[in-house]
């Protein structure tokens, strides 16, 4: 299933810079959209704490990674958000009373808030040009059994911008706007075109999860525990901790591959398991199509059991421990070559 989703949003790239289907243009060429409005409250405390990125922390959060995907002519941007729930004010919806219903299900607890977004040009490490502001407000939701204020959860959200530097700028709020939290972080888009003499790879992941949506994301928006890609639905392995037996399930793109007459890839790909300097698991040698991968892998090591004067192999699972995946790629086509290292931990 994983791979037949991977495959709809594959078939969907363009030639050339792989572009994700649904995924906003180029941004000079999107249509016309009202202006977005920060309230003064918020943009003033954003801008005041930007030159030395000082946080705000009525509403306290953090950013605490961020990857990059290809989109059409761009590449999406999908930063990770921590808070606690106490803190976003998540409270037990109102029940719903109809006369002569039955009895309704446990309430959810929700809570109502809205993020506001600069993206800065980072020039020598300072904001320079205003990019694009954006404004999600966000409707989130927690079970009420076991609800826990101090427990923290994570979201995300997703834009597409143009290679380059930059930095975000993002404040949190409640609905009256009395209680602000900012942050600020910085990332880097890389220009896909300078990929001429070395491959690279998007920040790889592991999947927990991937499904398929009815239609692409097309306005930015606030999700609890997973992300949107074009139609796919991603929840990531934020942490990178497996249990013995779990797969580990890839996905990254890879930058600077050249495809052959008729559009197809020549992409050999070797992924081996490190603990420390030693090898744990060497898989088979794969060949792919295209530099876009989805990928399970199986965490189990195949052992060479000695006992007297009799040898025999024996397939276990991985064993606790703090590991490394290793994936050398090697275009076929151009010949060039990359390596990525990835640590996880299996529990």
């Amino acid at each position: 299933m994983k791979k037949a989703l991977a495959f709809l949003v594959i078939a969907a790239l363009a030639a050339g810079l792989v572009a994700a289907a649904g995924v906003p243009q180029k941004q000079d060429k999107q249509p016309a959209q009202a202006k977005v409005f920060i309230p003064k409250e918020v943009k003033e405390p954003m801008t005041a704490g930007m030159a030395a990125r000082e946080p705000r922390l009525d509403i306290p959060f953090t950013v605490f990674k961020h990857i990059y995907l290809p989109a059409q002519q761009a590449e999406q941007v999908i930063l990770f958000l921590k808070a606690k729930n106490g803190d976003l004010g998540y409270a037990p919806a109102a029940a719903l009373q109809i006369a002569d219903a039955p009895a309704a299900a446990e309430p959810k607890m929700t809570a109502r808030i809205n993020l506001f977004l600069q993206f800065h040009k980072l020039e020598n490490g300072q904001p320079t040009q205003l990019v694009k502001e954006v404004f999600i407000p966000a409707a989130l939701e927690a079970a009420s059994s076991g609800y826990d204020p101090e427990a923290e959860a994570w979201y995300t959200f997703g834009y597409p911008l143009m290679p380059g530097d930059y930095l975000a700028s993002l404040a949190v709020t409640s609905q009256d706007l009395k209680k602000i939290g900012i942050q600020y972080h910085e990332f880097s888009l890389p220009d896909p075109k300078t990929f001429t003499q070395s491959l690279d790879t998007t920040p790889v992941f592991f999947i927990n999860e991937l499904a398929q949506e009815a239609q692409a994301e097309m306005t930015p928006a606030l999700h609890k525990g997973r992300f949107a890609y074009s139609v796919l639905r991603v929840t990531p392995n934020v942490d990178e901790v497996f249990k013995v037996g779990d797969v580990l399930d890839t996905f990254f793109f890879i930058f600077g591959v050249q495809p052959k007459d008729g559009g197809k890839y020549d992409i050999g790909i070797e992924f081996e398991v490190y603990e420390g300097e030693t090898l744990a698991i060497k898989f088979a040698p794969g060949v792919f199509e295209s530099p876009l991968i989805s990928l399970p892998l199986q965490l189990k090591q195949t052992l060479l059991i000695k006992k007297g004067d009799e040898e025999r192999t024996e397939t276990r699972d991985l064993p606790a421990g703090d590991y490394a995946l290793v994936i050398r790629i090697e275009d076929k086509v151009s010949g060039l070559k990359g390596e990525k290292k990835v640590p996880f931990k299996v529990l």
